[in-house]
């Protein structure tokens, strides 16, 4: 799937111009690319250990999405989705906990306080650019990280919150592992089908303006404040969706976990930025790269030394970063437009 064409095709769904993918083909290509992210799923859903890699890797893969809207779309690099996270979590197993609200129904409240707290924490910072605004993000991320622990009526604390063991369809709890898989599934095929929805509107046209060049977009009438509380509304959102599911999927939440750095701020940007950051494809190759590669990699070699997996890892970052600058999803493309290069000579 070419990324950067979904991202700048035409919004009109009967005229694409010359060069543009009219709306048959992307959702051609938007099914194509969903029964490919399948494939590990068929083949190795009788083996547990596996299946929770590849339930992790959709989930993260739609929370990737969900960065990548507001930072990779937009320009606007946040260390402080992780926050986004927690409240989503925090208020579906609160709900649930408290007034036995199914956490299909949990989700939305927490969804919908994300895209009002989002751009209002989120908009003192945006006259930043570049890595002030990653760490003015990443202050909000601190901050709400201690407040968590001390609001034990809310978040319990640093003990967290337990949810019980209760099966059932409408308490989003099954014994069945692979329903938990497929529930992720569908997070990310709906996360990755609003993302190129976005791309092809004018608010999608307008923050790929803005990123490229905020001036420019003010001056064509474009009102830069504005894209950008749209877009952190719509990333938070899905953000703090995906911390319900997570809830409902481990059942034990605390706020070490939630609001951990190297486990889910960073991980939402590492993962766009090896996948190919700013395009719709590249989140999800991220997601598929990193998760099962950490993940084998911390059961192989976790044993061996403290750190031994995080340094292999951080080895094969470094290659990524090194020979692909544009991430997996310019690499592809790359090759592509070589082939082609090749072919019409």
């Amino acid at each position: 799937m070419n990324s950067d064409d979904l991202a700048t095709a035409d919004p009109s769904p009967n005229r694409p111009a010359g060069g543009i993918l009219p709306w048959r083909r992307v959702a051609l290509l938007y099914a194509v690319g969903l029964l490919v992210t399948l494939v590990p799923l068929l083949l190795l859903s009788r083996n547990f250990f596996w299946l929770n890699i590849i339930t992790y890797t959709y989930l993260f893969a739609g929370l990737a999405v969900a960065w990548n809207i507001i930072a990779g779309f937009g320009g606007q690099f946040s260390l402080g989705h992780g926050v986004f996270f927690a409240i989503g979590a925090y208020t579906t197993a609160r709900l649930f906990l408290d007034w036995e609200i199914s956490p299909w129904l949990g989700l939305l409240p927490g969804a919908i306080a994300c895209a009002v707290v989002g751009p209002l924490i989120f908009w003192p910072t945006f006259r930043l650019k570049g890595s002030f605004f990653a760490i003015a993000t990443l202050a909000f991320n601190e901050v709400a990280l201690v407040l968590a622990n001390y609001l034990e009526s809310v978040t319990g604390g640093p003990r967290g919150l337990q949810v019980p063991f209760r099966a059932a369809f409408k308490n989003m709890i099954f014994t069945d592992p692979r329903a938990y898989t497929v529930l992720m599934f569908v997070f990310m095929a709906i996360a990755v089908g609003i993302s190129i929805v976005l791309m092809r509107s004018r608010l999608g046209y307008y923050l790929l303006a803005v990123r490229e060049d905020e001036d420019a977009a003010r001056a064509a009438g474009i009102s830069v404040i504005q894209v950008k509380l749209r877009a952190t509304a719509l990333s938070a959102a899905l953000t703090a969706i995906g911390g319900g599911l997570f809830a409902m999927y481990i059942r034990t939440i605390d706020p070490l976990t939630l609001f951990s750095l190297p486990d889910i701020g960073v991980k939402f940007a590492l993962l766009s930025l090896i996948g190919g950051m700013g395009t719709i494809t590249g989140p999800v190759l991220g997601a598929f790269l990193i998760i099962p590669l950490e993940s084998y990699l911390r059961a192989v070699f976790g044993g061996s030394g403290p750190g031994v997996h995080l340094i292999l890892l951080g080895f094969v970052m470094l290659l990524a970063a090194l020979f692909m600058r544009r991430g997996v999803a310019g690499a592809i493309d790359s090759l592509r437009q070589h082939w082609r290069h090749r072919r019409s000579a």
